[in-house]
C-alpha cells in the first residue's frame, strides 16, 4: 500500500484548502474537447490518496491543452466493512465499476482505478498513463451537449440538456450527476486512520436521465436531489452521454450551480 508522509499530507491539505474552486463553465472551455475521467476510490484504501491527489491536479490544473477534463470521484462500498465507513460510498458506484471491469476485461475490481472516457482503465495514481490517455481521448470528436443554467429549489436541482439538430444521432444513454468540487474527511479508523483525506469531484448523485434519442425532440429536462450535507453554493452538475451498456463516452458537459 502506498503511503504519504504525515507532514506532506498536512502541507498538501493547507494548499488544497487555499486553492479556489475551479470555475467550470461552458464558455470558458468552448475550445477544448470534454474528456470524462472517473476515479473509483475509497477512504478505507491507503493506496487511494495519491490517486485522489492526481485527480485534483487534473481538475485544477487542466494540464492537457486541448482537453476539458471533467472529473468524477466515485466512492465504492466494498471497503466499508474493513475499519472505516466512507460517507460518500455507494453500492451503485461499485456496480458501475464492476460493469466496466466486465466490459474492459479486468479480472475483478480494485482501487484506485481510473477510467478515461469509458475506454481506458489503469491504476489511478499513474499520472503518465492518465496524461497519455486524456491526450488521446481529446483527439476524438464529441457530441456538443449544452446545459441550461441550473435552478435550485430547496435540495432539488433542475436543468435541461440539449444537442444541436445537426449532431450525430448515435445511440446512447444520458446521465446526470451532482458533484462536490471539494471535500475533506478526517479519517479515524482503518488503513487511513489519523489522516485528513482530500477529495475532488465527489459524486453525490448519479442518475440515468434518458437517451440521446430523447434529445431529437428538443431539450431534455431533469432534476436531481442533493444530499443534506452537500454545499449547494459550490456543487456542480455534470451531464454525459455514453454508449449503451456503459460503453464509450460520447460527450460531456459541466457547469456550476452558482455562477
Amino acid at each position: 500500500m502506498l503511503q504519504i508522509r504525515s507532514f506532506f499530507t498536512y502541507v498538501l491539505s493547507l494548499l488544497f484548502l487555499a486553492l479556489p474552486v475551479s470555475a467550470h463553465s461552458q464558455s470558458a472551455s468552448s475550445n477544448r474537447t470534454p474528456v470524462l475521467v472517473e476515479l473509483f476510490t475509497s477512504e478505507g484504501c491507503s493506496s487511494c490518496p495519491p490517486a485522489d491527489a492526481l485527480l485534483a491536479r487534473l481538475d485544477q490544473d487542466q494540464p492537457i491543452q486541448n482537453a476539458e477534463i471533467i472529473v468524477l470521484g466515485e466512492h465504492v462500498d466494498y471497503w466499508d466493512n474493513l475499519g472505516w465507513h466512507d460517507r460518500f460510498s455507494s453500492h451503485q458506484y461499485t456496480e458501475r465499476q464492476s460493469q466496466y471491469s466486465a466490459r474492459l476485461g479486468v479480472d475483478g475490481v480494485y482501487t484506485p482505478q481510473m477510467i478515461v472516457d469509458g475506454t481506458d482503465q489503469f491504476v489511478g495514481n499513474d499520472s503518465t498513463h492518465a496524461r497519455r490517455s486524456i491526450t488521446s481521448a481529446a483527439q476524438k470528436a464529441k457530441l456538443n451537449l449544452s446545459l441550461s443554467r441550473p435552478v435550485v429549489d430547496a435540495r432539488k436541482i433542475s436543468a435541461s440538456v440539449s444537442l444541436p439538430a445537426s449532431s450525430s444521432s448515435s445511440h446512447g444513454e444520458l446521465y446526470a450527476a451532482l458533484v462536490d468540487p471539494t471535500d475533506v474527511t478526517d479519517v479515524r479508523n482503518g488503513e487511513n486512520g489519523g489522516r485528513r483525506l482530500l477529495h475532488v469531484g465527489v459524486v453525490r448523485n448519479l442518475q440515468r436521465i434518458g437517451s440521446l434519442k430523447d434529445l431529437g425532440a428538443g431539450p431534455l429536462n431533469f432534476s436531481l436531489n442533493a444530499p443534506g450535507d452537500a454545499n449547494l453554493v459550490n456543487i456542480r452538475v455534470v451531464v454525459f452521454a455514453q454508449q449503451n451498456n456503459q460503453g464509450n463516452v460520447l460527450g460531456a458537459v459541466v457547469t456550476d450551480v452558482k455562477r
